[in-house]
């Protein structure tokens, strides 16, 4: 029996065209993909790599910001890259990119809030400013001797551990507190801080004069609360955001949230249509005696009403008349200056009323931030009263934008002073200082 010729079967032909097909089309469009995942990865890497890179090496005006310091030969603590890689878009945010103003020099404020005000607050610029006369010249062993004789304690981190020596005490928790919040800087900053050695004072007015190192080369590198425009002390975070409990003051993060809190409580038009005050008038500040002189009498209206505030007392009646959260009930509040700066100035921006400020002498950190007739109202000092008049008198007659300004002025508080960006302008300023 002759075989049987077979047929070819198109029908099953057809039908393996289409599956070779689909699979060359399936195996395509899985190499496109993983083409593309590949490419991600590099990209991420690259991202990571770059970002790391600006945590480890970026330039200061001092230096490198993770090398030991020069005489004191420290190890670089272990990099921790879990908690560097969970603070990449924090280092992205406000160290890569605002590290532009570094590169482009000077910009005024407008134009730094305008450029980047989805980044670091404004008054990060001025960590270049203040930092400025160790730029070219380094700091040397005298100095940081030099700036001791001017020191309450001296700071000395290594490893990320925090050793202190004092030179006197300080008054209140001044100390106690600026040392607690330079240990909550370790630990939300593992492995970032780097070595240095650090002096501050705790006292009120700025010591190291541009006069005294005018031809001297750099001048003693100092910390302190506060700045001058004619002294070289590098301003810090004051204890008080870590709080203050002789006077019965929570730390920031609390205080604030309960100011706002009571701000909210009672319209601008339902408060008491003139200026408030009250602190303590007896610490050597003329500002603060001529202010007394602006309270209502028989014959004069200055649309003021000063307290003269007695914590000896308040202490015994437990703080009940002195909670800063209860003092949002007038239109309009006052700041003056005392010996020097004063801490209450970010308590009563916490308000949503129209900060009347004595032009100040001095400055803390943020304060250079805040633009005048956008933030606050600024008043002279040399004619105190009448300049109080005006403001509170202008401001009841334009009321849209008298709330305006107390409005900005409260949302610069609460938007650029949260405890992240403090700590984060004191972890800037320490490596921006070490070039000793």
């Amino acid at each position: 029996m002759a075989g049987r010729k077979l047929r070819p079967n198109y029908r099953s032909q057809g039908t393996l065209d289409v599956i070779a097909s689909l699979l060359r089309s399936r195996f395509t469009t899985f190499i496109n993909c993983g083409i593309l995942l590949l490419l991600i990865a590099i990209a991420t890497a690259l991202i990571y790599y770059e970002a790391n890179y600006v945590a480890l090496n970026i330039k200061t005006v001092a230096g490198d910001n993770l090398r030991p310091t020069p005489w004191h030969k420290f190890p670089l603590p272990d990099s921790d890259n879990w908690n560097r890689a969970s603070r990449l878009p924090t280092i992205l945010k406000c160290n890569y990119l605002s590290c532009l103003s570094d590169i482009l020099g000077p910009i005024s404020h407008t134009q730094f809030h305008s450029n980047l005000m989805d980044l670091c607050p404004s008054f990060f610029q001025w960590i270049y400013e203040d930092l400025s006369p160790w730029r070219h010249n380094k700091i040397t062993r005298e100095s940081l001797k030099a700036a001791q004789q001017h020191a309450a304690f001296r700071v000395v981190i290594v490893g990320g551990r925090l050793y202190i020596e004092f030179y006197y005490a300080c008054v209140l928790p001044r100390a106690l507190f600026t040392l607690w919040g330079l240990l909550q800087l370790l630990e939300k900053y593992p492995g970032m801080v780097p070595d240095v050695d650090l002096m501050f004072d705790c006292m009120d007015r700025p010591s190291v004069k541009k006069a005294d190192y005018e031809h001297k080369g750099s001048p003693p590198p100092l910390f302190r609360y506060c700045g001058h425009k004619e002294a070289y002390d590098i301003p810090f975070p004051d204890w008080s955001f870590w709080g203050w409990p002789q006077i019965d003051i929570s730390p920031w993060t609390e205080e604030v949230q309960s100011i706002y809190s009571s701000s909210k409580v009672l319209k601008w038009e339902d408060r008491k249509p003139n200026a408030y005050w009250k602190g303590n008038p007896d610490v050597g500040s003329k500002v603060r005696e001529d202010l007394l002189r602006c309270n209502k009498t028989k014959d004069s209206d200055w649309g003021a009403e000063i307290y003269r505030q007695n914590w000896w007392a308040e202490g015994l009646d437990g703080f009940r008349n002195s909670k800063l959260s209860q003092q949002c009930k007038h239109r309009y509040k006052i700041y003056t200056e005392g010996h020097a700066w004063s801490v209450s100035f970010k308590y009563i921006f916490a308000c949503d009323s129209p900060v009347l400020v004595a032009i100040p002498t001095y400055h803390e950190f943020f304060t250079r931030g805040l633009i005048p007739t956008v933030h606050y109202w600024p008043i002279r000092r040399d004619r105190l009263c009448p300049s109080i008049k005006f403001a509170v008198n202008w401001g009841n007659e334009h009321p849209t934008e008298a709330k305006a300004i107390g409005n900005a002025g409260q949302e610069f508080i609460w938007r650029n002073l949260t405890m992240d960006y403090v700590l984060f302008f004191a972890l800037r300023m320490i490596p921006k200082s070490k070039s000793f």
